[in-house]
């Protein structure tokens, strides 16, 4: 289940609901509800935020390049991994999930991945995330934290 993107090419950020499938050895996968977030000020990175308003949200912020490479072949080194699904789930994605209280496997519709990557590529196409930084606040943020 997906819902409609917000976000446009004004530099909006990009949001995607999405249903995650949570896998556990040995039981059926878990449904989570999540959502793919792509903030045009933060160009190279996406955000997979686990859970709800209710219950809170676990947040995972990853390169958008990395996201697009595990679709098509496994990606990542350390805290995540993207991999493309084949045998008995085509039509997905898995993201792994690591830290040191342990791994989390997650299965995601291949095709809101994909639809979530088209929108962010209309908001900062590839290869323009540098024009999208801004250096001065970047530098205002790392001076305030000297002080």
């Amino acid at each position: 289940m997906t819902e409609p993107f917000y976000g446009a090419a004004d530099g909006t950020p990009v949001t995607h609901e999405v249903v995650v499938h949570v896998v556990v050895a040995q039981e059926p996968p878990v449904p989570l509800p999540a959502e793919l977030r792509y903030d045009p000020t933060d160009p190279y990175a996406v955000c997979l935020a686990l859970g709800g308003a209710s219950t809170g949200t676990v947040d995972w912020v990853f390169a958008r390049d990395l996201l697009s490479e595990g679709l098509s072949r496994p990606a990542g080194v350390g805290d995540v991994l993207v991999i493309p699904r084949h045998e008995g789930h085509r039509h997905s994605v898995r993201i792994v999930v690591r830290s040191t209280a342990g791994a989390a496997a997650l299965d995601l519709a291949a095709s809101a991945v994909t639809a979530f990557l088209a929108h962010t590529d209309r908001v900062v196409p590839p290869g323009t995330e540098g024009l999208h930084i801004d250096l001065d606040r970047v530098v205002a943020e790392l001076m305030a934290g000297s002080e």
